[in-house]
């Protein structure tokens, strides 16, 4: 019986890394995000490919994109009440994203990056 290995590794994914899709529509999503609102990606990249990473993993698991940075007792209750979904309330009103993501140019954290490319999201 033959295989096909796409199929194979879809299925037997058993690491806890988000999908190449899932990924790039995260990464994607937070570039232009972050140009829709002028705001930047953090100094230290690995802290916006790690936020990424977590966002694409949470869409996989919950079907949305909620944020990775904060302890909830019930994932799913909180995905539904789709206050901390990302571009959480926070953010979208007072442009505060406590996962360091999205960073107005005042912020000491701040870089002056809004693109990262895949493979820097891949490589934490």
């Amino acid at each position: 019986m033959v295989m096909n290995p796409a199929a194979t590794q879809e299925v037997s994914n058993t690491s806890n890394e988000p999908s190449d899709k899932s990924l790039e529509a995260m990464r994607h999503f937070s570039e232009t995000y972050a140009k829709n609102t002028e705001t930047y990606f953090c100094v230290d990249l690995s802290v916006t490919a790690v936020v990424i990473k977590g966002l694409a993993k949470n869409k996989e698991e919950l079907g949305s994109p909620l944020c990775p940075c904060r302890h909830y007792e019930d994932k799913e209750a909180e995905v539904k009440a789709a206050f901390w979904n990302c571009p959480c309330v926070p953010m979208r009103e007072r442009k505060e994203c406590h996962c360091m993501l999205f960073l107005t140019p005042d912020n000491d954290f701040a870089g002056k990056m809004q693109d990262i490319s895949i493979a820097e999201v891949k490589a934490v």
